[in-house]
């Protein structure tokens, strides 16, 4: 599987992006997929999880309420809705696909998207 991120940008605070990550592969609907992101001198972290069918969501306390994750199986492309963003959202975002389980451990991924990079301005 390979993962292609975009629609990345800077952004005020308060407004929104929608980033999206498209897959190649005829097997994308039974994969969990999942964003993290990755701040400047920090460690990736967890954002947001969808299981194969959309059905189920998990998110990070930090974007609950402001962030949806949301899939299209037949576009082979998975979402993330960004509102009410705040400076402290600025990261390299990265999409990922995992066979197995659905966790928010990065280890369980097993395919990585290369990331797009989301600046919000205070």
């Amino acid at each position: 599987v390979q993962l292609q991120a975009s629609g990345g940008g800077l952004v005020q605070a308060g407004g929104s992006l929608r980033l999206s990550c498209a897959a190649s592969g005829r097997t994308f609907s039974t994969y969990v997929m999942g964003w993290f992101r990755q701040a400047p001198g920090t460690e990736r972290e967890f954002v947001a999880a969808i299981s194969p069918s959309g059905s189920k969501t998990y998110y990070s306390d930090s974007v609950k309420g402001r962030f949806t994750i949301s899939r299209d199986n037949a576009k082979n492309t998975v979402y993330l809705q960004m509102n009410s963003l705040k400076p402290e959202d600025t990261a390299v975002y990265y999409c990922a696909a995992q066979r197995y389980g659905f966790s928010r451990t990065q280890a369980s991924y097993d395919y990585w998207g290369q990331g797009t990079l989301v600046t919000v301005s205070s």
